[in-house]
């Protein structure tokens, strides 16, 4: 395995899941001109997002329970999966922007990125050779590159016709799904099982599994309801210029951390470098609650630290779950840890809705800090289980 080759073969795969989340956060970029417009309430706006969060919940549970990702060939179902939610969102172009077609599409697209994200994963650790929290950190980096630059195109390109935004949006996924196409699996073998859907049990069963996904679990407790909430946060704080490129630096700046922590992780215990993360993360949401209003450059300070931490222990929690489980259903398991950490997500960006206004920044900021102070315990008794690397 020549470095050279193993690097080309990343860049590619890198490339193409960054590309993905175009089609994931689409919704982003147009619900603002589609507020103002008056042309979608605030209720059905919600839904656009929801519907995309929900159907990635149900793809992957389809996922887990067939064992797709393991009894399929890999390049395969990735490149179908970014080619079906591509074609779902350009399709929205040519619908009203809300309804019941609407959200069915929206699902659509996100059921697909099923067979995009965990397979992403599942094929950067097919390369790893004592850098698998490397390797899985450039996946997760790329996803988050991908998930900030939404936030940024009403500053960068003005006003977005809701009808290109979902045009240009399929058009990115169906070329990161032909990106896949030149891409090698790496050299660690595999073995496909047998139809079991009792397989995705293993994730409960198996005690090292469990405390991963219960770490993942408080980690996507804060991770989407920050990611959702700090444009609005920041806002409230009179930043100057537009909210949304800060918004795009404190999302983008988690790509530093996922690749910084993975090398760290590659040295040390990983589970204790992911539980450091998860601490340092929820301290951030305590302290940046707490300094809103007080000294902006401060709250800025913070809002990047934030950004960095909550994310960067997310690679760390699937480089334990493919250490822990069978390598024949390493897909399967990354599959079944996404779709409860996802599925947690949906309830939690609503109860921001409801602790905002009622209990200030400060407290709602609070509530999202005890998932990783609660996720860090769990991979702290995680570390000493944790096979060799």
């Amino acid at each position: 395995m020549s470095a050279p080759r193993k690097s080309l073969h990343l860049a590619l795969l890198t490339a193409a899941v960054g590309l993905a989340p175009a089609v994931w956060f689409a919704g982003a970029a147009t619900v603002p001109p589609l507020l103002a417009a008056g042309a979608v309430s605030p209720g059905q706006a919600g839904w656009l997002t929801a519907a995309v969060q929900l159907g990635f919940v149900a793809g992957t549970l389809a996922s887990a329970l067939l064992s797709l990702a393991d009894r399929l060939p890999a390049r395969r179902l990735f490149l179908a999966s970014a080619l079906l939610a591509g074609a779902a969102t350009a399709a929205q172009a040519f619908l009203p922007p809300a309804g019941a077609a609407a959200y069915a599409l929206r699902f659509l697209a996100g059921a697909a990125m099923a067979g995009v994200y965990p397979v992403g994963m599942k094929l950067a650790s097919g390369w790893a050779k004592g850098d698998l929290g490397l390797l899985i950190g450039l996946v997760v980096g790329a996803l988050t590159l991908g998930s900030a630059a939404p936030h940024a195109l009403p500053a960068l390109l003005g006003s977005l016709e809701p009808r290109a935004v979902y045009l240009w949006a399929g058009a990115l996924a169906a070329l990161g799904g032909l990106l896949i196409l030149p891409f090698r699996e790496g050299p660690q073998p595999t073995r496909r099982p047998p139809f079991d859907p009792r397989h995705a049990l293993l994730a409960l069963r198996d005690r090292r599994l469990r405390l991963a996904n219960l770490g993942y679990l408080g980690h996507m407790w804060e991770l989407y309801a920050m990611w959702a909430w700090i444009g609005l946060f920041l806002a409230a704080q009179g930043v100057p210029g537009e909210a949304g490129v800060w918004t795009t630096l404190v999302v983008g700046a988690g790509a530093i951390g996922c690749v910084g922590l993975g090398l760290l992780a590659d040295r040390f215990n990983r589970a204790r470098m992911a539980a450091a993360a998860m601490l340092a993360s929820g301290s951030c949401a305590l302290l940046l609650g707490a300094s809103a209003g007080l000294f902006l450059p401060l709250t800025l300070a913070l809002a990047f630290l934030w950004g960095v931490t909550v994310v960067a222990d997310s690679a760390q929690f699937s480089a334990c779950t493919t250490l822990c489980a069978p390598p024949e259903l390493t897909g399967t398991m990354l599959t079944v840890q996404t779709c409860a950490g996802f599925l947690l997500t949906v309830p939690v960006i609503q109860l921001m809705g409801w602790a905002v206004p009622a209990l200030g920044w400060g407290g709602a900021f609070a509530l999202l800090a005890a998932g990783p102070l609660l996720g860090a315990l769990a991979m702290w008794r995680l570390a000493p289980l944790l096979p060799p690397r």
